[in-house]
């Protein structure tokens, strides 16, 4: 009863600060801040798609080293851990270190990382990306911090999108002032 608590609260806690701001940086550290408090995980990442759809772009982080984080880029090819989850299912690792699914296994012994939890970033029913938990010791995650992920991970995806849209918005909007203060002008 407890941990669900933890996990409404922490849910309640991202979609607000989410709401709140349209800005992509800060939703994605208000993402992964409320991750790894609600789970008690070592660190958090977010890695988002890029264009081509070939790698994992470094979005936001807590809990890793800059050392772990610029380790190389995060190639789809290379990776069926993030192929399995951007394929749309929540994907367990016990060990990081061993298990050949992960694509930088030394940099994760070195970093004391064991346990990795990975839930697609999903918009409009595409993956955009991976949301990951990571822990410093082999740990089993139960039925309900796989559940509480896989939320944190759709909020994000439609966080996400929707900064981006008003990005996008905005900057046409700044683009039509501007030419029509031109036209103005003259």
């Amino acid at each position: 009863m407890e941990e669900e608590r933890v996990f409404f609260e922490a849910l309640c806690e991202a979609l607000e600060r989410i709401v709140g701001s349209l800005d992509h940086e800060e939703v994605m550290r208000s993402i992964v801040e409320s991750t790894v408090k609600a789970v008690g995980s070592k660190a958090c990442s977010l890695r988002l798609l890029d264009h081509r759809r070939r790698k994992l772009i470094f979005g936001c982080s807590v809990g890793l080293s800059e050392g772990y984080i610029r380790k190389g880029p995060v190639l789809i090819e290379e990776s069926p851990l993030d192929r399995e989850a951007l394929g749309g299912k929540t994907v367990y690792l016990e060990n990081a270190q061993t298990d050949p699914r992960f694509q930088y296994p030394e940099k994760a012994k070195q970093e004391g990382i064991f346990s990795v939890l990975v839930a697609p970033l999903t918009a409009g029913g595409v993956s955009v990306g991976v949301l990951r938990i990571y822990s410093g010791e082999v740990r089993r995650f139960d039925e309900d911090e796989m559940r509480f992920l896989e939320a944190m991970a759709r909020l994000s995806g439609l966080a996400l999108e929707n900064a981006k849209m008003h990005q996008t918005l905005r900057g046409d909007f700044e683009l039509l002032v501007a030419d029509r203060y031109r036209v103005d002008e003259n």
